[in-house]
């Protein structure tokens, strides 16, 4: 081969082309390693190889026939290049094959989408429930349906009571049925209007002493606004032990909003009323380091001495045993945490907003 390269001729060299890339089409299908593929390939395009060598005569050729003799160079190359990288990719697909055993799976995900982030209600649940650990509480879940007994009648909610009403809570038709519930099929279902029920369910479950927290959805029939959702999440806290007194429910408070707000955090309880409760208490906060709301008592949420019907309905000495309760919206303290105005960003699955945790 170039035995007379000085006297070329575009058609000769034309003719050389073509013998270069047949032979080159039928050695790459026989590479079985990336180092063949890189060999092969060498020999055609490398400072040594064979269209490496056809360039060099470019310059002995009569002027007209230069460019003619340049394009046919660069047509090889550019036919070249796509069937080297065809070869790594089924070297490389041949190659995981035999890693995982059997034919890739396209259906797998791709790894290189970006990881999403935690959703800040879950941030914020997760940050509540770690500073409760610390106080020794543990975490009780249930179910998001309930029945009246274990939503009102059981936390000695009056059957009068508004929160009892249809306009308040989301009952579900008399009809339906759900066995995973309750096993009394006489009984009304609904969702639950308050994580409050859990408290029930880990007394009867466990008995006492009991120190748990509730993190769960609770849902009512709210008009939704800034302030207001129809679905939103609450933290139920429930401590039932001999000799419980509120003072350590003070003291419990303290604790939490302290490691939520800072050091400078002071809490002051409010008389209230809750039917399951006595006595009850509004609990506010205010603290030096919350911007524009500092040094202001800011309203965050219920609490009390579990109320002795209450134990008594699930069948603890009230005379032996004590306890305290508080409920805590997680919607409330994401918002004072982070400055949002809105609950209704949580719910839009606006991305520009859920980047930001």
């Amino acid at each position: 081969m170039f035995s007379n390269l000085g006297y070329f001729t575009v058609l000769e060299m034309e003719k050389e082309i073509n013998e270069i890339l047949e032979n080159f089409q039928k050695r790459l299908p026989s590479a079985n390693t990336k180092a063949e593929v890189a060999q092969i390939s060498a020999e055609i395009t490398g400072p040594n190889g064979s269209l490496t060598a056809l360039m060099k005569v470019i310059p002995t050729l009569d002027k007209a026939e230069r460019p003619a003799a340049g394009k046919l160079i660069n047509q090889a190359k550019r036919r070249i290049e796509p069937m080297i990288a065809e070869a790594y990719a089924r070297i490389e697909s041949a190659q995981m094959s035999a890693a995982l055993g059997q034919k890739p799976d396209i259906s797998m995900p791709n790894f290189d989408i970006p990881r999403g982030t935690l959703h800040p209600l879950t941030l914020t649940i997760r940050r509540i429930a770690s500073i409760l650990k610390k106080a020794g509480f543990t975490v009780a879940e249930a179910s998001d349906m309930e029945t009246e007994w274990f939503c009102f009648d059981a936390l000695n909610t009056p059957s009068d009571h508004p929160a009892r009403d249809a306009q308040d809570t989301l009952f579900m038709p008399k009809e339906a049925k759900f066995s995973n519930v309750s096993k009394h099929s006489d009984e009304l279902y609904l969702l639950r209007s308050h994580t409050s029920s859990v408290q029930i369910r880990a007394m009867l479950a466990e008995g006492v002493p009991l120190k748990i927290i509730a993190p769960g959805r609770a849902f009512r029939r709210d008009t939704v606004d800034a302030t207001h959702s129809a679905n939103f999440h609450q933290i139920e806290g429930l401590y039932v032990d001999k000799n419980v007194r509120l003072t350590d429910l003070k003291a419990t408070l303290d604790f939490l909003f302290r490691s939520l707000f800072g050091g400078s955090v002071k809490t002051r309880l409010r008389p209230s009323f809750f039917p399951f409760t006595e006595p009850s208490f509004e609990v506010d906060f205010m603290s030096a380091d919350m911007g524009k709301l500092s040094n202001k008592w800011i309203e965050i949420m219920g609490c009390g001495m579990v109320d002795p019907k209450v134990l008594e309905n699930v069948g603890i000495d009230a005379e032996k045993y004590s306890g305290f309760a508080f409920g805590l919206g997680v919607e409330r303290v994401a918002m004072l945490e982070h400055s949002i105005d809105d609950i209704r960003h949580f719910y839009a699955n606006d991305v520009r907003f859920l980047r930001q945790f």
